[in-house]
């Protein structure tokens, strides 16, 4: 099945409404986020560029950032870019920070690294996310391409008896300015990243992960910048192969 045909078949049924983890009076004590997880997540992953491919695949002139609602100062900064530049300040990153990395055409590696920390590797650009649940959440700190995030599960209804699903939300600030596109469209140090993180099963039995991302940047962006990602489980890390930022 083509996998945009795959994809329009993944959301003919919306989800229900769904609830924030934690307990209430009269449920059961919270257990600690890796085994009460509303979705199985580790493993290894390929994008499948659905939309956006001339903007994800190779990269794109300058000045082109169609789509994105760039403030004045944001067309600015996008139209000043210069990679050149970027090299030689050791800054060839911004494009693989938190706000940009999921759009990176690769793979991801997904596994806990305790019950209350979830990481995500990157081999393009060899970048790794780490997302913090409840009291594992980190103080704030110097900001960094992968910034600081905090996860939480989002449970939809179910009956008694049957096992709870619903999604993971990730929000990440603290972020080093960076770019949303490899061309230089920028996103601040302002900027708050919002991701929600789906698991759906296609009917031809493959597992997608589908990221519904939000980046709202004050300094930059007019409107919060929304874009959702694919990919595809994969049954291996046999073609796992981090490169360097470029």
């Amino acid at each position: 099945m083509p996998a945009l045909a795959v994809m329009a078949a993944l959301f003919l049924e919306p989800p229900g409404p769904l609830q924030a983890q934690g307990g209430g009076r009269g449920q059961q004590a919270p257990v600690a986020p890796r085994a009460g997880a509303a979705i199985d997540l580790a493993g290894y992953w390929v994008s499948v560029v659905t939309e956006d491919w001339r903007f994800r695949m190779v990269v794109p002139p300058k000045g082109n950032y169609g789509g994105v609602p760039l403030t004045a100062e944001g067309r600015r900064v996008a139209d000043s870019w210069d990679a050149a530049k970027d090299r030689a300040a050791g800054e060839q990153c911004k494009a693989y920070g938190a706000a940009g990395l999921m759009r990176m055409p690769g793979r991801l590696r997904i596994d806990w690294e305790n019950d209350n920390t979830l990481r995500i590797d990157a081999d393009a650009g060899t970048q790794t996310r780490v997302f913090h649940f409840g009291s594992s959440r980190p103080a704030g700190g110097a900001p960094a391409w992968q910034g600081q995030s905090v996860a939480q599960w989002e449970y939809a209804p179910a009956a008694r008896g049957r096992p709870r699903t619903g999604n993971l939300k990730v929000v990440t600030t603290g972020m080093r300015p960076g770019y949303l596109r490899r061309n230089g469209v920028p996103y601040s140090s302002d900027a708050v990243l919002t991701e929600h993180y789906d698991l759906i099963t296609s009917p031809d039995g493959n597992k997608w992960l589908v990221v519904l991302t939000e980046v709202a940047d004050p300094q930059y962006l007019t409107q919060p910048f929304v874009t959702t990602t694919h990919f595809k489980r994969e049954p291996d890390g046999s073609r796992w192969s981090p490169t360097a930022c470029e």
